[in-house]
């Protein structure tokens, strides 16, 4: 597969590339797990935002720029290469902005969406449940409709950045009586309504990045609902889509720590090459962040070319879930003991990004739908075997 680029999209990729040197910030950012770290995050947003780089694929109406997902792989490949901050209101802008972009009114788009982009707005994704956390379908919350207004009581745990956000997603279960996927809606809650609690649940690095969301007769209006009354299912398996696909896991977003990984074996290599089983899986990443990145090349013409990407999207999240692990581990094998230094040690410097990547890879094969899951989907829905 060889790749080429027209004039326009090499100069746009030359415009972010110059864009990106002069702006991103010198010191990394505290984490956005933090207060301070969220808050500096949405500033960052906000930069991107006036530059028209926020969100580079939407309409220029909501705060984008018109481009097409070419470009935003370009963008994403100069973004990574830049080192520059992550993006903390991936859900909302990646996924929820998705969606409603496909399945949202054009009042709803037009409340939503410019606010999403410049991040005034930042959401958490309200999924999981204690009961439901890979097997969607049994989520038990309810929304009970009321004239023009629902009234949502139940429980969402494992919401990424609930803690500081202003908004959360998520499918509530409007139907008395429904089953699994029957009778579910799609609302958006503000997490500032009256009824809302909010517990902070800690990630293995300590920080506050996820949190438990209580309702108590909180009160939604019907004009937040994504889709019809009880059709939640369908539209929450497009953001799912979304955020298995391409939109959540760029491939620029491997290519770096490949790259990086590289770097460190050849720094190492006295040392890795004791092990020959570290110097084939330096290799291994490397190439399979590449082939991943060809891939979604290829996804992206076709999506271009009218075709509709479904299961497929489950391949691709087992594949970088895995992927992430691999790099991190291998990095970790490189480094032995000090790969287990916190950020906060005297001598932490590379050591700290490797192990604060190591950690969050662990919840790769889990979030966005756990890979058994996933493999199942690809099984009957992909290969198209017999169910047991």
């Amino acid at each position: 597969m060889e790749l080429t680029f027209s004039k326009e999209q090499q100069n746009f990729r030359l415009e972010v590339r110059e864009w990106l040197a002069a702006n991103v910030p010198k010191q990394k950012l505290p984490t956005y797990d933090t207060k301070e770290g969220f808050e500096l995050h949405r500033q960052w947003e906000k930069k991107l935002f006036d530059a028209t780089l926020s969100m580079v694929m939407w309409p220029t109406k909501y705060g984008g720029r018109g481009c097409d997902l070419i470009d935003w792989l370009i963008f994403e490949e100069e973004y990574y290469g830049a080192g520059a901050p992550g993006r903390v209101n991936q859900n909302g802008q990646l996924l929820l902005g998705s969606t409603i972009m496909e399945f949202g009114t054009a009042e709803q788009k037009a409340r939503f969406l410019p606010k999403m982009a410049s991040s005034e707005d930042m959401w958490a994704q309200a999924w999981s449940e204690p009961n439901a956390g890979s097997d969607m379908a049994n989520i038990s919350s309810k929304a009970e409709l009321h004239g023009d207004h629902y009234i949502i009581n139940g429980q969402k745990t494992w919401s990424t950045r609930a803690i500081y956000a202003d908004w959360a997603f998520g499918l509530f279960r409007s139907e008395a009586g429904s089953k699994r996927h029957h009778g579910l809606s799609f609302l958006l809650v503000p997490l500032d309504a009256e009824g809302v609690t909010i517990r902070p649940i800690k990630a293995l690095d300590g920080e506050d990045a996820f949190a438990e969301i209580f309702f108590d007769n909180v009160k939604v209006p019907v004009e937040n609902r994504i889709g019809d009354d009880g059709q939640g299912w369908h539209v929450a398996m497009a953001t799912a889509g979304f955020e298995r696909g391409l939109l959540l896991r760029s491939p620029a977003r491997f290519q770096q720590p490949a790259r990086r990984l590289v770097k460190l074996y050849r720094d190492n290599k006295a040392v890795a090459d004791r092990d020959a089983s570290i110097g084939a899986a330096v290799a291994k990443c490397w190439s399979d962040a590449e082939a991943y990145a060809l891939s979604a090349y290829n996804t992206v013409g076709r999506v271009n070319n009218g075709e509709k990407i479904g299961a497929e999207s489950s391949l691709n999240k087992i594949f970088w879930s895995e992927l992430d692990l691999l790099i991190f581990q291998t990095a970790m094998d490189i480094l032995g003991a000090t790969g287990q230094l916190l950020r906060s040690a005297e001598l932490a410097k590379e050591q700290a990004y490797w192990l604060d990547g190591f950690l969050f890879a662990q919840a790769g094969p889990i979030y966005a739908g756990t890979n058994e899951i996933q493999r199942n989907i690809v099984a009957e829905r992909v290969l198209g075997l017999p169910k047991k």
